[in-house]
């Protein structure tokens, strides 16, 4: 099921929907981190053309995972981390699909890092071996590690390279159904592969990486983790269209401006 979030001209408010064809019906903001629920079968639906979808969710936290694929650490010339490197993103950062990348005057080169990313779907906290950190799980969705990486590197630490607004694009949708072990992560600038990976090659799977998390800080409904990314990081200029696709999941598109 493809869950989304969105307005109309006849409601700005956002709300939450489900996607059937080319029709979104309303859920109410409670159903939508339910695990199971049965979506109505009649509703007041609105056709997908007409609306406009926003960032799927809001996260109290945007959780990251660096290096968790080695052929990307190797063209940073990162070594491989023993643990899952891990890194804050800021809420505020986050835009959803169609929206602007905007490129901030303090960095000269700011590159995309497509992923998929899951949403957590109820509190996760100090998970052990007998749980399944997959039952926690809403969804999974594309996103966009938008990165300053020459602040990055004189920076040490991570936050402020990756924490300027419009650094986080989201979604188009949450994809309930989705096997994350083994999917292609895509990423396309102007209609050019720049990224190319799958999910089988994580050095930390995602049940891993919730469970790890979750012994670290609780992970509350509509928080991210954004998984890493492949191989293929590369700079954004103005003008750029950047496309993240999630197999399974949607093509996540953005454009790109100086500010």
């Amino acid at each position: 099921m493809k869950l989304c979030r969105y307005s109309t001209r006849s409601a700005v408010e956002p709300r939450y929907g489900f996607v059937v064809g080319a029709e979104i019906f309303p859920l109410a903001a409670d159903e939508i981190f339910r695990l199971t629920f049965a979506p109505p079968e009649t509703g007041p639906a609105c056709a997908l053309n007409e609306a406009t979808l926003i960032v799927p969710v809001t996260p109290s936290k945007i959780v990251c995972v660096g290096r968790n694929y080695l052929a990307h650490a190797a063209e940073l010339g990162n070594p491989m981390p023993d643990e899952p490197l891990l890194f804050l993103k800021a809420p505020s950062a986050l835009i959803g699909p169609d929206a602007t990348i905007e490129l901030p005057a303090a960095s000269e080169r700011v590159e995309h890092e497509g992923e998929l990313a899951v949403v957590i779907g109820r509190q996760a906290r100090r998970l052990s071996a007998a749980d399944d950190p997959l039952d926690y799980v809403l969804g999974y969705t594309c996103l966009n590690d938008v990165t300053a990486r020459d602040l990055q590197r004189k920076d040490v630490q991570f936050t402020r390279a990756k924490s300027f607004d419009t650094f986080c694009p989201v979604g188009p949708y949450i994809e309930t159904e989705l096997d994350p072990l083994d999917v292609a992560v895509t990423t396309r600038v102007n209609r050019e592969l720049r990224q190319q990976g799958r999910t089988s090659a994580m050095a930390f799977p995602i049940p891993f990486l919730i469970r790890y998390i979750s012994n670290i800080m609780t992970m509350e409904p509509g928080d991210l983790i954004a998984t890493g990314t492949p191989a293929g990081v590369g700079p954004l200029a103005a003008g750029d269209t950047v496309e993240v696709e999630v197999e399974g999941v949607g093509v996540l598109r953005n454009f790109v401006r100086a500010r």
